[in-house]
């Protein structure tokens, strides 16, 4: 895609601080990180959402070598998360992020307890995804 920055990362039209590269995936620090360590992962064909990456599993499977390798390295984290938000570059991209257990990150993924769905909400909008499975 012509305007996104991660394609031009990949074209190496922007620099990046690479720690993993093969002839599917590169996997880049970012350079406004959450925590030291963290790392965006993505596949080097533009694909808008992680779930439209044909190569879905050896994805993950990278994703996961990444993580193993934070774990163990001198970074020292206690776990490592996994995000994939996807908001504001529209190319898929996977954020590796180093935690510590007394971290202040904060995934932005706590509900809004003032407006908790009913039970009948919650019941179609079950309904919805399981009949969107089938």
């Amino acid at each position: 895609m012509e305007n996104c920055i991660f394609c031009k990362i990949v074209k190496g039209e922007i620099p990046s601080y690479k720690v993993y590269e093969d002839d599917l995936f590169l996997a880049f620090l970012n350079i406004n990180p959450a925590i030291s360590g963290q790392i965006l992962l993505i596949p080097k064909k533009h694909y808008r959402w992680v779930c439209d990456v044909i190569e879905f599993d050896q994805y993950w499977q990278i994703a996961r070598k990444i993580a193993t390798s934070l774990k163990n390295s001198d970074l020292k984290p206690d776990f490592v998360s996994f995000v994939t938000v996807g908001k504001d570059v529209p190319h898929a991209h996977i954020h590796i992020i180093p935690r510590k257990t007394d971290d202040s990150i904060n995934m932005g993924l706590e509900g809004n307890f003032e407006s908790k769905p009913s039970d009948e909400e919650f019941i179609k909008t079950s309904n919805l995804i399981k009949n969107s499975l089938k």
